[in-house]
Parts: C-alpha cells; sequence; structure tokens
C-alpha cells in the first residue's frame, strides 16, 4: 500500500496512457458525435482515419471548405415598446413592420425579420437579408413607420440569434444527406466580421455549394382562374406553417401519397384562404408552367380549375387539384380541427422526391455571400492529403529521434535520458487520445502543435532534470522533494505563460492558428497535471533508494 501511495502519479499515468491506446486504435472504442455519429452509424468512417479512431481535415484526408459571410444589414435600437418576453402585441408588431418593409424595399417576405427584445434593457432589431436593400433604404423605411432610428444604427451583418440558426439548419442539412464528418460553426475574424465556416474531409466542393447555395424556401400555392382569363397564383402556406411531413406511402387507389400537417395556429386562415379561392368543390388540375406564372389561362372555360402548388427555392416539386373530400371539409370547416392533407402522385419515385423536398426544405434564415469578393474557398486532392500525412508522420519521427539525441548528449546516462523520452512521449499519447475521444479533425496545424508539446515537455523534463541533478547529491527525500518543488514552480510559471499567450488564438477566428493554440494549451495542461509529476517519481526512484526515499 505504501509503494501504492508514493506511486500513484506514475500510476495514473500508465492507466491513462493504456486507455488513450484503446480509443485511439480499438474500433468503436470512441463516441462520436454530430456528423461523425452518423458516418459510423451507417459502417463509415467520416475521416477515413485507417487503423486508428483518429479524424482527419481536408489538409490531411482531402476535402472542400467554405468560409462566407451571412448577406444582410441590421438595423438596432428599434424601440417595438417591449417590456419583456413578446407578448400578442409585439408580435403583432414585428408582423406589420415586417409588411411594411416588403412593400417599402420590395423584397420578398423571407428576406425580412423583425426582432422584439427580449428583456427590458434591450431594444428591437430588423434584419434584412438581400443585397438589393442599402443602409439608407432601410433607415428611410423604418422613418416612414415611426421609429427613430439613424444611419448609425444600421450595420452589415445579421444577429447571433440568426447566425445560430444558420448554422442549425445547415447542420440539419447535413444529418439528411449523404454527406458525413462535415463541421459547421460560426466563425469571427480580428476585424469584427462574422462567417460561416463549412468544412467536409474527403468531399467536393460543388456538394459544399449545392447546401450553401440552396436556401430551401418552400410555398405552397393556390392557383385558380381570375374573372379576367388569367390565372392567379396565391401563396398560402410555407415551409414555418408545417408542423411534420410524413413519408410517401402507397395509397389504396394505388398511387404514393406525402402526408403533410399544418400548424393549428394557421389552420384558420388556411381554410378561410382555400374558401376564398372557390376550393370548396372537387377541381380540376391541367398544370403547366405558364400557369404558376400568372399568364393566361388556356382554357377559360373550365370553370372547376385549381391546383395547389408546391415550390422548393422556385421550382415546381408538387402540383394536384383538390379531391371532393378536402374540398368539402374546407367548406365545412371542419379541416381546423385535423389540419392535415395528402399530396399524391402517381408515381412512388416522385412520391419520394416530393418527401425530401419538403424534409430538405427548412429554409436558410439568410443566403451566404459566396462571391469571389466575399468567400473563400479551399478544396485539397486525396492524394496531396495524404502525402502531407506521410510528411507529416515523418517530421513528427525526425523531431523524436532529434530529441532523443540531444536529451542522451546532455546526460550521457540512459537511465535519465530514456524515461525522459518515454514521458515526453507519454503525453503526446494522452493528447492523441483526447483527440480521439472528442472526434477532434487533426489538420497540419494540429501537427504543428503535437510537435510544440514534444519540445516544450522535453523542455520542462530537462528543468526538472537539471534542477535535481546538476546539483549536490540528494540525499534525502525531502532535500529531493524541495528541489522537485523548485523546478515545478518554474515550469507551472512557463505553463501559465503558454496558455495566456494562447487563449486569443482560440476565440479570434484566426483559422489554422486556433487548432495550434487548441492543441498546445491541451497538452500543456496534461503535462502539468500528469505527466510532470509522473516524471519526478520516476527520477526520485532512480537517484534515492527505498531508504532515503522514505526519509
Amino acid at each position: 500500500m505504501s509503494g501504492l501511495r508514493d506511486n500513484w502519479r506514475i500510476i495514473l499515468l500508465v492507466v491513462l496512457a493504456l486507455g488513450s491506446t484503446v480509443t485511439l486504435l480499438v474500433p468503436g472504442a470512441t463516441v462520436a458525435t454530430g456528423d461523425n455519429a452518423t458516418a459510423q452509424t451507417n459502417g463509415t468512417n467520416a475521416s477515413e482515419g485507417g487503423f486508428t479512431n483518429l479524424q482527419y481535415g481536408i489538409q490531411l484526408d482531402g476535402g472542400s471548405r467554405i468560409r462566407a459571410p451571412i448577406v444582410g444589414i441590421t438595423a438596432e435600437n428599434v424601440d417595438f415598446n417591449a417590456t419583456g418576453s413578446p407578448d400578442i402585441s409585439d408580435t403583432n408588431e414585428t408582423r406589420e413592420v415586417e409588411e411594411a418593409l416588403i412593400s417599402h424595399l420590395d423584397v420578398d417576405e423571407v428576406d425580412v425579420e423583425a426582432r422584439p427584445p427580449t428583456n427590458p434593457s434591450e431594444t428591437g432589431t430588423v434584419e434584412v437579408f438581400t443585397r438589393n436593400a442599402t443602409h439608407a433604404q432601410l433607415v428611410t423605411a423604418l422613418q416612414q413607420e415611426g421609429y427613430d432610428v439613424t444611419q448609425n444604427d444600421v450595420r452589415d451583418g445579421v444577429t447571433r440569434t440568426t447566425r445560430e440558426e444558420m448554422v442549425g439548419v445547415l447542420d440539419q442539412r447535413i444529418s439528411a444527406s449523404a454527406l458525413t464528418g462535415v463541421n459547421v460553426q460560426s466563425a469571427r475574424s480580428p476585424t469584427g466580421r462574422n462567417y460561416i465556416v463549412i468544412e467536409a474531409p474527403g468531399r467536393d466542393i460543388e456538394d459544399l455549394e449545392s447546401i450553401v447555395d440552396d436556401r430551401g424556401i418552400v410555398r405552397l400555392y393556390a392557383v385558380y382562374p381570375a374573372s379576367n382569363g388569367t390565372y392567379v397564383r396565391k401563396q398560402v402556406a410555407t415551409q414555418a406553417d408545417f408542423t411534420s411531413i410524413g413519408d410517401a406511402r402507397q395509397t389504396e387507389r394505388g398511387g404514393y401519397s406525402v402526408s403533410v400537417s399544418l400548424k393549428d395556429s394557421v389552420a384558420d386562415r388556411f381554410t378561410r384562404d382555400m374558401q376564398e379561392v372557390g376550393f370548396t368543390q372537387q377541381t380540376v388540375c391541367t398544370y403547366s408552367p405558364e400557369s404558376a406564372n400568372g399568364s393566361s389561362v388556356s382554357d377559360p372555360s373550365e370553370q372547376n380549375y385549381g391546383c395547389m402548388v408546391t415550390t422548393l427555392n422556385g421550382e415546381v416539386v408538387f402540383n394536384a387539384n383538390v379531391v371532393s373530400g378536402l374540398a368539402e371539409q374546407f367548406q365545412t370547416g371542419r379541416f381546423t380541427d385535423d389540419p392535415t392533407f395528402s399530396m399524391e402522385t402517381p408515381e412512388r419515385e416522385q412520391a419520394r422526391n416530393l418527401e425530401l423536398s419538403l424534409k430538405a426544405g427548412q429554409a436558410l434564415p439568410a443566403p451566404l455571400d459566396t462571391s469571389p469578393d466575399a468567400a473563400q474557398t479551399t478544396s485539397l486532392e486525396p492524394a496531396l492529403a495524404d502525402q502531407f500525412k506521410i510528411n507529416s508522420l515523418i517530421t513528427g519521427i525526425i523531431a523524436v529521434i532529434a530529441v532523443s539525441i540531444v536529451v542522451y548528449l546532455r546526460y550521457g546516462d540512459p537511465r535519465v535520458a530514456v524515461p525522459m523520452i518515454v514521458t515526453a512521449l507519454s503525453e503526446v499519447l494522452l493528447l492523441l487520445g483526447f483527440v480521439s475521444v472528442i472526434q477532434f479533425p487533426i489538420n497540419l496545424s494540429h501537427i504543428a502543435g503535437f510537435i510544440a508539446v514534444i519540445g516544450t515537455g522535453v523542455d520542462d523534463l530537462i528543468i526538472i532534470a537539471d534542477e535535481i541533478l546538476q546539483r549536490e547529491g540528494v540525499a534525502t527525500g525531502r532535500v529531493f522533494q524541495n528541489r522537485f518543488r523548485k523546478a515545478f514552480w518554474v515550469i507551472g510559471a512557463a505553463a501559465a505563460t503558454t496558455i495566456i499567450a494562447m487563449s486569443p488564438l482560440t476565440v479570434l477566428g484566426l483559422g489554422d492558428l486556433t487548432g495550434f493554440a487548441i492543441i498546445t494549451i491541451v497538452g500543456v495542461l496534461i503535462g502539468v497535471l500528469i505527466t510532470r509529476p509522473a516524471y519526478g517519481d520516476i527520477l526520485r526512484r532512480l537517484v534515492l533508494d527505498d531508504e532515503e526515499r522514505s526519509e
């Protein structure tokens, strides 16, 4: 028991090293999260880490990266007279502001978002997600609606809430798509500009652009003939009005259908809209692209013409007539009791495409600015990434050999040099286990961090060894402990300085420097808390016999 108590630091290091080895080499030993979990559920490794559980970034596995700002301008200090969480009156006011701005600025309804404050100390904001609106136009439009705003209240960019929604929607889309191992996050540049960063190891840039460019705006229209012989297209629902999208199922009539449910809060309005356009009896739908765009009716004598048309990003994904049962529900108002209807298609493939379009149709709150002047795109071929991976491994081996030679030449005693090198390498092993457990994708900057950890680790171990061995002989355990404590204060202060110096890099959004800083900080903490104390115990056993250690 005395031996366990005296050497518990060495035992802890050995246990953690064994645990890191398991997480690195045993399949299924790590618990992936997010997109990595999706990839492993499908039986694939998102980053093809090979015989280890490590995840690699695009620099070591190939792939693509997009870093782009969100299109939009924001007016702050808009007084919606809110005194807390938005109540009904606040909601009505923001809706009226949005409708007014749509008219003033001639923009789509999805491109305006008015947000009341969430607590009495804040004011509201108004966001416009389009390149066509200027600061001056937004100020003028708000002033015309009676709000006291100036040019100083309007800035480029969007609110934090919108950025968080963007990241969440992109994550959901990626989870529902064939893409795996993709990382989406919000980043901020040193100049204060905010970006959305999407990284996809092992994927083409086209895969990412298809997600970014597809805003996913779903709309449901009622298309019906007007008295002047033209078709009218009236929007009656959007993706935000849906509560659930069912799976494509075969009907009793041999066709296929997708069930759609609307929110209870919009069921009354939707029913009234259906009554106003005349969808209270079964309709006939002879859809053509011209009819969806308000052109002349090909057959104005068709009095029962009517189509329910669903579009995704302006492209028609479904059109059909109103069946008698649904029309009767609209006529009697019973639709509000169970606001659910089915979109039927003759073929299963059409129904499946409709289902995917609706489920993938959660709209991005705002578009990303992917223009060459604003966005940064990176694409790396897997073959070149493999070469970087091999070169990184070679560089790591050379660093270990070089450090080992210098340490041996410095002390000339394998009893001191070998434990020092083994302890330093165990620090790297613990760090590898850490990134494996959290499934942190490794890039070249992280490799640089590993090499820095090796260098600083050995440097600290040399300080400990010199303080203890290069002075007068160590006669007792108390003398050893005093010298070790003095050396440990030196390396502790150096570690604190390193952590303080690296901390800003973790939050400034400086790209690869962020990863380098994270690896270095974690490595320093592992060294100070685990490996340095363990090396002290190892050195104590080397320089003192059992009797001296007990004194």
